[in-house]
């Protein structure tokens, strides 16, 4: 018995038990969840080895979830689903799935599947469970999981994309991002030449983090090349 646990996230009922009982007669242990707001908590608070994920949620689409899943958590994600175009497939692969399996599926090929995932994930060191939704950098709190930043303990405020963008930085503290890294990490693959959107969006988050912008201490610029969030 692995005694992994593997977070499931589907709303129709029927299925979920199927899947938590497959796994359990299996050696895994389980954590489920029937909406994308239980699946976020139940991931924050449990951090899955691994992640099932049916797309057709009540409450929103699971390509959402995968996408804030994956700025901060590396545990694989296997995507369950009844979409069964190339194109649904590539958009959620492209989003940070690691597998993806068509409804319907036998058990034996869906245990298979999670088996390499693991395999890969510790092969990689990206188990699950070494996940911290919280990285602090100097004054700096980002609670990924949250959505949310203090600077010297006062909340601050930021856009969907401003924060993705500190939090990727902070990911990567001390390190020099280039600007095509965070554009295709940030706006996605079809935006890497598009600098502009950095310099905007960098010049926001310093008026946002920074104490003095125009001498900033913490986002710095490499000319040329990227940026960098320092790391003291």
């Amino acid at each position: 018995m692995t005694g992994e646990l593997i977070l499931v996230v589907e709303d129709e009922a029927p299925m979920r038990r199927f899947l938590c009982t497959a796994l359990a007669s299996h050696g895994f242990r389980v954590a489920e969840a029937g909406t994308l707001a239980q699946a976020e908590r139940a991931a924050t608070e449990y951090r899955p080895a691994a992640v099932l994920l049916d797309l057709g949620m009540p409450d929103g689409d699971g390509l959402d979830l995968l996408r804030r899943l994956r700025e901060w958590s590396t545990a694989p994600v296997i995507v369950l689903s009844a979409r069964d175009r190339e194109d649904d497939k590539v958009v959620a692969l492209d989003a940070g799935a690691d597998d993806y399996l068509t409804k319907p599926f036998g058990t034996s090929e869906l245990l298979a599947r999670i088996r390499v995932a693991l395999r890969h994930a510790r092969d990689h060191g990206r188990a699950g469970a070494t996940d911290d939704p919280i990285v602090a950098v100097g004054p700096m709190r980002i609670d990924q999981a949250r959505h949310e930043v203090t600077v010297d303990g006062e909340l601050v405020h930021l856009t969907p994309i401003e924060f993705r963008l500190l939090a990727l930085l902070a990911r990567h503290a001390g390190k020099v991002l280039t600007h095509r890294q965070l554009l295709h990490d940030v706006w996605g693959p079809r935006d890497t030449h598009q600098t502009h959107y950095l310099r905007v969006h960098m010049a926001a988050l310093r008026r946002k983090i920074e104490a003095d912008p125009a001498r900033p201490r913490w986002l710095m610029t490499e000319a040329g090349v990227g940026y960098r969030l320092k790391d003291e």
